[in-house]
């Protein structure tokens, strides 16, 4: 098989998708085209927009499968329809003021250095901080954690009913709420930056769940967790720090629970090759270019870590529609 430059060429130009999908979304875009505004002066006026950057920008659009065109005309693809039209409940448009944040778009230019150096070039990154980014975190992922938070309330309720339930690193409040909605029983406590959780506070009471929502605003590594709780959710925060920083913080985790409760990580877990499954090996660029010392970690690495932080009895699963797994602990 001969040479191909093509795979090449795309990555080189692959900034370009990122920006006409966020030029698109800024413009509102994809919602003119759902509300029926099809031709190229009808979406230029909705969009308040010249008519040439409309016309190249859905052009653009429609070789990269995010619209169709038919005689002059545009509609949106399954796919944009579900997820970009704003009137969507699975609208992730707001996603790119997190994803695409100023810092982070600013550690990717510099991914050379980062290389080089081994870690973020944005000091802590988000790490240890109280960074506006989170807030966008709690505000707009929302739809990547609505499918992961009804697996793992489900899987909970399959197993025990929960009494006191500490959420750490809440963000949005997901988790937590919708453990609450599926066990009655339970009151949670969401750990996050103030900031943050005044996002999780809303949520919780959007759900009707106000009375049973309770906060520990601070660091994780800091805060006073407390003791005696039977479920701990840990989604999405291991990766963010070094092996031994993990186990302290484990060990911490550990010290607050119930000696039969049962802790829940969620995590990006690549195979040992590191490579595979794509999308959870890609993970540990994100964390080069984001943290200090983070990582995608492997399956053995995060075991290793869970006893080592005193947990001695762990079983994988697979999570429906997510590049994420869990990894439900016992500390005996």
């Amino acid at each position: 098989m001969a040479p191909d430059p093509e795979h090449i060429r795309n990555l080189m130009v692959g900034f370009q998708n990122t920006a006409a999908l966020r030029a698109a979304i800024d413009l509102h875009l994809f919602t003119a085209v759902a509300e029926g505004a099809a031709n190229v002066e009808a979406i230029a006026a909705k969009c308040q927009a010249s008519q040439r950057g409309i016309r190249i920008l859905c052009d653009y659009l429609t070789i990269e499968g995010m619209l169709a065109k038919e005689n002059h005309r545009y509609r949106l693809t399954s796919d944009s329809a579900a997820f970009l039209d704003e009137r969507s409940p699975d609208y992730m448009g707001g996603m790119l003021k997190f994803l695409n944040a100023r810092r982070f778009m600013d550690a990717a230019a510099n991914l050379t250095q980062a290389v080089r150096q081994g870690t973020t070039t944005i000091g802590e990154g988000t790490v240890g901080i109280e960074a506006e980014e989170w807030v966008d975190f709690a505000r707009h992922m929302e739809p990547l954690a609505k499918g992961p938070a009804q697996f793992i309330a489900q899987l909970v309720a399959s197993r025990t009913q929960p009494k006191k339930v500490l959420d750490i690193a809440a963000g949005h409040g997901l988790y937590g709420i919708a453990v609450a909605k599926q066990s009655p029983a339970a009151v949670i406590f969401g750990q996050d930056w103030p900031n943050v959780l005044a996002v999780a506070e809303q949520n919780a009471r959007a759900a009707g769940l106000a009375e049973r929502y309770q906060t520990l605003p601070g660091s994780a590594f800091e805060v006073n967790l407390g003791t005696g709780f039977d479920l701990v959710l840990l989604p999405n925060f291991l990766h963010h720090f070094d092996q031994e920083t993990c186990v302290t913080f484990l060990r911490k985790v550990c010290a607050a629970m119930d000696p039969a409760g049962l802790l829940i990580t969620l995590e990006f877990i690549p195979n040992e090759d590191r490579v595979t499954p794509p999308r959870a090996a890609a993970f540990a660029l994100s964390m080069l270019l984001q943290t200090p010392a983070g990582d995608a970690y492997t399956q053995s690495e995060l075991f290793h870590m869970l006893n080592a932080g005193g947990f001695n009895s762990h079983q994988v699963v697979e999570v429906p529609e997510s590049p994420g797994k869990l990894i439900v602990s016992r500390v005996t």
